[in-house]
């Protein structure tokens, strides 16, 4: 009987606790949500941190199948972190916004990179007859 009466406290206080700890913790240090139509600016750098890992790894397997020597995927790694690096301190200083010439710049520098990558990577493949 007491556990019952136990359970049904504990029970209790979590339904009425519930709506209380879902709240989004106000003005104490931390980001407010984005506004309705806007992306969260940590949400766009942490996506972006995943996409230089995925490049860092696709540049190790190169570099292991020799395909790359560790110079050059070296040197394109530390060029994708200065892009992200850009892009990051651009979204802080707009607000969590890019104008679509800032968008249009950060892409042509990623195409740009990209085709680097793969002109080296070609350049290394072996040729079939």
């Amino acid at each position: 009987m007491r556990l019952k009466l136990a359970l049904s406290a504990a029970v209790a206080s979590l339904l009425f606790a519930a709506p209380v700890l879902a709240q989004e913790p106000a003005a104490n240090g931390q980001a407010a949500p984005a506004p309705a139509g806007q992306k969260d600016p940590s949400r766009r750098e942490a996506r972006m941190a995943r996409k230089l890992e995925r490049m860092e790894h696709r540049l190790n397997r190169a570099v292991e199948r020799g395909r790359l020597t560790r110079a050059q995927a070296d040197q394109f790694l530390a060029e994708a972190r200065q892009l992200r690096d850009d892009m990051s301190g651009q979204l802080r200083a707009s607000g969590g916004q890019l104008t679509e010439e800032q968008k249009q710049q950060f892409h042509q520098r990623k195409q740009a990179l990209h085709e680097k990558v793969h002109a080296a990577i070609k350049a290394t493949s072996p040729r079939s007859l």
